[in-house]
């Protein structure tokens, strides 16, 4: 199992540089006087989350033979996109499986992309997708469970030990696990007074359970898909996860009522649209006694349902 390290994401972020945007670090002056604000908005990406960074990395990383074939991935959206819209710049072609659940928003973003979309039954895309890797010959790009994956969500950490070097906390989404694995390695390994927090919903809180047992625990899908943040309903894999293991000070949880909270507070505050899975670190931190210092939330993505955009805000 090789676990990436701090020159993985280095080389990432080089890799990169040119497709993706070097998202700012955005002061947020209504946050608490001991624990200074900090957002770091990857809602601003080219499709609307941090995905696009490890889809980059990873296709940038295979060689002519195997782009003539294109990729296959699965996704409930913010993945599926990203690897659709770098196949369409790199001029290779996309299969992308989605569950039936994931929203219409994220299904026609993809589409539009040019990608060829395949929807499936909850807790079938794995299999789906092995199923068009046979049939096209196209290489498996996963959602997080590959270290070239994980060293381009990275280059997130790498940015934010770049301009807050001082930090103290840095909050994460944790869903299966990829950009808190590369995240939290950029950051202990530069910023190693730091503390990392992954944050997930207390309906999908199967790496806090994880992480308190000190192994991977399964929660059925049923389960998992009774949050509203539908980003963070997978589990991390055995890569991810020890990734996890190493890199992670706590696993924190947050209500659904507090998610919502936290788009609304985006919104209302820092004029930034988030989607569920993407506020849950400032949800966090509104409601997580966390150490003082320097904090940083990072918003993983904007692409929510206008209508549940509309119902967070009219709370």
């Amino acid at each position: 199992m090789h676990l990436i390290d701090v020159d993985d994401i280095r080389a990432a972020a080089g890799l990169i540089r040119g497709s993706v945007v070097r998202t700012p670090l955005l002061a947020a002056l209504w946050g608490d006087p001991d624990r200074p604000l900090w957002i770091k908005p990857e809602s601003l990406q080219p499709i609307g989350a941090f995905k696009v960074r490890g889809a980059f990395n990873a296709i940038g990383r295979l060689g002519a033979a195997a782009k003539s074939h294109g990729v296959v991935t699965y996704s409930s959206g913010n993945h599926a996109q990203a690897v659709a819209y770098a196949s369409a710049l790199s001029g290779i072609t996309a299969h992308i499986v989605m569950p039936e659940e994931t929203p219409a928003i994220k299904v026609d973003a993809t589409r539009r992309l040019g990608a060829q979309v395949v929807l499936c039954a909850p807790g079938q895309r794995e299999t789906v997708a092995e199923e068009l890797v046979a049939t096209t010959g196209g290489v498996l790009i996963p959602p997080f469970d590959h270290p070239d994956v994980i060293a381009g969500q990275g280059t997130v950490g790498l940015e934010i030990a770049e301009d807050l070097p001082d930090v103290a906390n840095v909050l994460v989404p944790v869903s299966g696990g990829g950009l808190a694995s590369g995240v939290g390695t950029a950051i202990k390994a530069l910023c190693p007074a730091a503390r990392v927090f992954g944050v997930e919903p207390q309906l999908a809180a199967d790496t806090a359970e994880g992480m308190r047992l000190g192994h991977r625990v399964d929660w059925s899908i049923e389960d998992r898909n009774r949050t509203l943040a539908d980003g963070l309903r997978s589990q991390p894999s055995e890569l991810t996860f020890a990734h996890l293991q190493r890199v992670l000070d706590d696993a924190l949880t947050v209500t659904e009522e507090q998610i919502l909270d936290a788009v609304a507070e985006l919104a209302h505050r820092a004029h930034l649209v988030a989607e569920p899975s993407g506020a849950v670190a400032l949800a966090a931190y509104r409601n997580v006694t966390l150490p003082p210092g320097p904090t940083v939330v990072v918003l993983s993505g904007g692409n929510i349902e206008p209508t549940l955009l509309a119902a967070a805000l009219s709370r």
